[in-house]
């Protein structure tokens, strides 16, 4: 059975780019424009991988972290944030276990975050 990342931005672009790029590399993807949404995919699907934006209308990825980490189900899930350079979000929020930058080659980041976390880039054979 393929692993299920869950994609949390909104924004449609960093999202559709996220979202390929997983696919690509074997995921199943499901995404959500806030982290409220991402609650309700949550309801019924269990990611082995979430990438999450921080800055989004609703609910933010801090919340959106502070939520998934306060039950058993997600604690353990990886979690990428996906922030802007200038935000610092990078070094505040020291409970995900990866961040890549939006305004640098997300596809390149993504494939180190992988590989770090689950040895799924193209040296896993995908």
């Amino acid at each position: 059975m393929p692993a299920v990342a869950l994609v949390v931005d909104d924004s449609m672009l960093i999202r559709y780019t996220v979202c390929r790029f997983l696919e690509g590399r074997g995921f199943t993807v499901e995404s959500a424009t806030n982290g409220l949404e991402a609650l309700e995919v949550l309801a019924r699907v269990q990611p082995d991988l979430i990438v999450t934006d921080m800055q989004m209308p609703k609910m933010g990825g801090s919340e959106l972290i502070t939520a998934l980490k306060s039950k058993p189900e997600t604690a353990q899930v990886p979690i990428i944030i996906v922030a802007g350079r200038a935000s610092g979000f990078d070094e505040k929020e020291k409970r995900a276990d990866f961040a890549i930058y939006k305004d640098i080659d997300i596809e390149g980041q993504l494939e180190k975050a992988l590989k770090k976390l689950c040895g799924r880039g193209k040296a896993a054979g995908k």
